[in-house]
């Protein structure tokens, strides 16, 4: 009997999906096969079929926000706007390889021209999280189509039905199977798709200590691109706001949205010391509002359950050891319902904690963090080895100005939470966060490779250096 791998949801425990294990080197061959025809048509035909795979999806749109919301746990809203974001993919898609990557001629010498165009890479694959099943793999997909890759595809073992209906609604446009492959499976699945020969590249949204173990297998392989989106410790600052209910509702925005379970999500809370009382105090007014429930509750849940019964054990283990190293809770992180994964949101102080962990909690949990001046604050957002997002609250341009000018990272906000980054930007982070390939909207910067080519229509040369003046036979040379 062939492997399958069951896919349930978190809220329930149902089963809601089940399929059978493949094969790597099998779709890895399907796709090499596949390549040449798909990348021999023209750019028009490949954008073409990019619209009618978004059109595909916009009829399915209730059906798809639907499964995600079921086999991820966040809620139905939420889902609906993952799905509203595969489509725009598309549009914003098409404008960033027109953008970044168009055919370019100069004028040269001699009447010689200079041109500048782009060839797709051949064969890559595409590893997908779970926390963004539909909408973080398809900013890698199709990009890598319209510049005339093949792509083949695991989605995590976690959400892998939301990645098949992805791949259905590929193919249900056009797009040829070879073209677009699905490698359903587990991390031996994932591993053994990244070692493959056949691939040309290898395109990854997950956790740094996956991203590190990828840099390290494509150590020895330079001629293979790799790029990788990875996670964060973010900071969030506030100082000086104008609105502490504002700012309340955009901490709570960036730390609990989907349940912290972004790689931009809030982490760290810095606020002024001694001025930070009543900023908390609507802070937790908000956190105890919020309705943790299933995603298709009424009325609708801000959050649902984390992803899987492991992932809530490991964030309570978290939790304890956060207060271990003298952290104090603020609002304890509950679970609920012991055979279920729902987790209530948590803050917890930490600023006279010892060795506060650099690492990227996966879940509700904000750490706060109080200093007594703002280069301290600056100081306390840098001190973390990621560099994926950070944000500032304040009335104050010059404090932006200056946070701006001196944190280290690639998405910085003013005003606004530190999630929730536009596609029709670039995406990606310094230090553990990436490996200076930017998504969204530079994907198309990894997706296909420059090749620059002097022209002339007549064959023209001349020597000026280093020739005698006239033809002698070697015989008669001195």
């Amino acid at each position: 009997m062939t492997d399958q791998l069951v896919s349930t949801e978190p809220a329930t425990g149902a089963e809601i999906w089940r399929g059978a294990i493949g094969d790597a080197a099998a779709e890895v061959a399907a796709a090499r096969a596949a390549w040449p025809e798909w990348a021999a048509h023209s750019v028009s035909y490949r954008i073409e079929m990019m619209n009618r795979f978004a059109n595909v999806v916009r009829s399915k749109e209730q059906d798809f926000a639907d499964l995600i919301a079921r086999e991820t746990g966040k809620p139905f809203w939420e889902a609906k706007t993952e799905v509203g974001a595969v489509i725009n993919k598309v549009e914003i898609s098409i404008n960033a390889y027109s953008e970044r990557t168009p055919m370019r001629k100069l004028e040269a010498a001699m009447g010689n021209k200079v041109a500048v165009r782009h060839k797709p890479h051949g064969v890559l694959a595409v590893l997908g999280p779970y926390n963004f099943p539909a909408h973080l793999p398809n900013g890698h997909i199709v990009p890598a189509l319209i510049a005339g890759n093949a792509v083949v595809f695991k989605p995590s073992e976690k959400t892998p039905a939301t990645g098949a209906m992805l791949v259905d609604c590929l193919r249900e446009a056009g797009v040829p199977e070879g073209v677009i492959g699905l490698l359903i499976g587990g991390p031996d699945e994932g591993r053994a798709l990244a070692g493959q020969d056949g691939i040309d590249g290898l395109l990854f949204t997950g956790s740094a200590r996956a991203g590190m173990a990828l840099h390290r297998q494509f150590a020895e392989t330079p001629h293979k691109i790799l790029a990788l989106e990875l996670g964060g410790n973010t900071p969030l600052v506030v100082w000086n706001a104008a609105d502490l209910q504002a700012a309340a509702m955009i901490i709570v925005q960036s730390a609990f949205l989907s349940a912290g379970q972004r790689c931009t999500a809030a982490r760290r809370l810095i606020v002024e010391d001694g001025q930070h009382e009543a900023l908390i105090g609507e802070v937790t007014k908000l956190i105890d509002r919020i309705i943790v429930d299933h995603p298709h509750a009424d009325p609708q849940p801000f959050m649902g359950p984390v992803i899987d019964g492991a992932a809530a054990d490991f964030l309570q283990e978290q939790f304890v050891g956060l207060m271990m190293k003298g952290g104090q809770p603020i609002r304890r992180l509950e679970r609920p319902h012991d055979d279920r994964p729902y987790l209530t949101p948590a803050l917890i102080d930490m600023t006279d904690a010892k060795d506060r962990p650099d690492e990227e909690l996966f879940g509700p949990v904000l750490q706060l963090i109080r200093v007594k001046d703002f280069d301290a604050a600056i100081d306390e957002a840098n001190r973390t080895r990621f560099g994926l997002a950070a944000s500032i609250l304040t009335k104050e341009p010059a404090l932006y100005d200056r946070f701006w000018a001196n944190v280290r990272a690639g998405v910085i906000n003013w005003n606004k939470p530190t999630n929730g980054a536009p596609s029709n930007a670039p995406f990606g982070g310094v230090g553990m966060s990436g490996n200076h390939r930017p998504s969204a909207y530079y994907a198309a910067d990894y997706c296909a490779y420059p090749v620059t080519s002097v022209e002339a229509d007549v064959v023209r040369a001349v020597i000026t250096e280093g020739l005698r003046d006239a033809y002698v036979p070697a015989d008669d040379r001195v």
